[in-house]
């Protein structure tokens, strides 16, 4: 069976990405607009509905009007931006979240994908506030560095061109980052936590570190207790490795690699420290699984055809 897609912003970088998993695929007739009916809403509108998945790769605002032009029962829309994430009309599209997940996913026209951050504090979390090991109401703090293409095309010409600044920079210092919302939200924290992205003088690539004291947890655990919840959480799960307690194995002489799971759909999640303080780390490719891979992911589980269908 041939599947019709449409990508409402197909020239941004996730749009792009969409394009390039797609383009492969002999299940999938890829719609495209002419460059010069990029902005014709009835063009956009015509596109959206002759497609069985659209994916929506547009700031906010025009996310939402291109949800408004959708006039069928039969059009999946699957949104990239922030517009949806925590609508309880629209279904988070993490398949791992929880086991009803792929259901409701599969279910629904209007799946909303994750951010790249949140991705990563979500999957590294929620197996600890899951299983009881941290109250709901625990005070998280977490940092994230990531590659500049986060930022899209302005930030990549910034990076790329003569001028570029070579230092990494924090950002989102006001403390309310727009992913902050579903990342308490898909957790089960009930307060958002303390968050704070640094962008890296790299491509791609990211990595969230949640910082964990013991004493914030219901019973005692060591490094290899948390790093087994985990690894129980997630069995089975072919786009999560969970790293043994390796200090060594982990590392490049004690350097963690920010990098290492670039191209890849996966997401790599790494416990460090000791009995007295602890590290979560999530790694993940931004554009990967931190975009337009959970995108495809979440298209694959809806239309009911094999999950890594695409992916790597």
């Amino acid at each position: 069976m041939t599947y019709k897609v449409f990508v409402d912003g197909q020239e941004g970088t996730t749009g792009l990405q969409i394009n390039e998993y797609l383009g492969k695929r002999a299940d999938i007739e890829l719609l495209r607009i002419a460059s010069d009916k990029r902005k014709d809403l009835a063009e956009r509108k015509r596109l959206i509905n002759e497609a069985e998945v659209c994916f929506l790769c547009l700031p906010d605002a025009a996310a939402l009007e291109s949800v408004a032009l959708v006039d069928n029962a039969k059009t999946c829309v699957i949104d990239a931006s922030t517009a949806h994430r925590v609508n309880p009309a629209w279904t988070f599209g993490l398949p791992e979240l929880a086991k009803e997940q792929r259901d409701r996913i599969r279910a629904s026209k209007r799946i909303a994908n994750p951010g790249c951050h949140a991705t990563a504090f979500i999957l590294a979390l929620k197996p600890l506030v899951a299983g009881g090991l941290l109250p709901a109401a625990t005070q998280i703090a977490a940092n994230s560095i990531t590659g500049y293409s986060g930022g899209g095309k302005s930030m990549i010409a910034h990076y790329e061109s003569p001028a570029r600044i070579d230092a990494p920079r924090p950002y989102a210092l006001g403390l309310a980052h727009k992913h902050l919302p579903e990342m308490a939200a898909y957790t089960g924290l009930t307060a958002a936590p303390i968050f704070q992205p640094i962008v890296g003088p790299f491509y791609k690539g990211l990595a969230v570190t949640v910082f964990l004291h013991p004493q914030q947890f219901t019973r005692k655990a060591t490094p290899t207790d948390v790093q087994r919840i985990l690894a129980d959480h997630y069995a089975g799960e072919q786009f999560i490795r969970v790293a043994p307690v390796d200090l060594e194995a982990n590392t490049d002489g004690g350097f963690f690699n920010v990098e290492a799971s670039n191209d890849s759909n996966r997401v790599d999640l790494f416990v460090f420290g000791n009995d007295e303080r602890m590290l979560l780390v999530a790694r993940l490719d931004n554009l990967g699984k931190g975009a337009s891979g959970a995108a495809v992911q979440a298209m694959n589980v809806h239309l009911g055809v094999e999950e890594s269908l695409g992916l790597v």
